[in-house]
């Protein structure tokens, strides 16, 4: 017997959009689209340490006599330094950004360096050492008094032993 299964069946994230859109749009005037398709829309190399945050609309009156539709104002959070590189890419970002929604929604960018969450990011785990290795690392660490110091230490030699492991096995 086949499981009953409701003929407007949704997927789970299609109603959650159709909740939280409304919010954001009243909020920062951006769409969980554009969130969900930045890394396309953006790129890899872009979109790995940037992410929109809000699109901000100028008002009906300001200057517009007519009535006319004016384009907004994309504010992107970018990482440290590598706001330059964006800043270098606005145009084609305007561009794209003007792509996805079908017609020129932005005519400029404003970029805010802050610190930002990759959307994908996956916390890996903290390489492991041999026991062999734990040992050898620890009696070079022996004349270190500090704790704390010992620690950072430790976790430096545990990362760099990791790197050499990978890239001997890539050999």
């Amino acid at each position: 017997m086949k499981p009953h299964r409701p003929r407007s069946a949704s997927q789970i994230a299609d109603i959650a959009n159709s909740l939280v859109d409304p919010i954001l749009a009243k909020r920062s005037g951006i769409s969980t689209s554009l969130l969900n398709a930045w890394e396309e829309i953006a790129g890899e190399s872009y979109a790995a340490f940037s992410r929109p945050e809000s699109i901000n609309w100028p008002r009906r009156n300001e200057g517009m006599e007519d009535g006319s539709f004016r384009p907004g104002a994309l504010t992107i959070a970018c990482e440290g330094a590598r706001v330059l590189f964006l800043t270098h890419a606005k145009d084609e970002l305007i561009h794209r950004v003007n792509g996805f929604f079908g017609f020129i929604a932005i005519d400029r960018i404003r970029i805010v360096q802050k610190p930002i969450q990759p959307q994908n990011a996956r916390h890996k785990a903290p390489p492991q050492l041999t026991l062999a290795e734990k040992k050898t690392l620890e009696r070079k660490l022996e004349g270190i008094e500090s704790d704390d110091l010992k620690r950072a230490i430790m976790r430096l030699g545990t990362g760099i032993l990791d790197e050499k492991r990978k890239k001997a096995t890539k050999r």
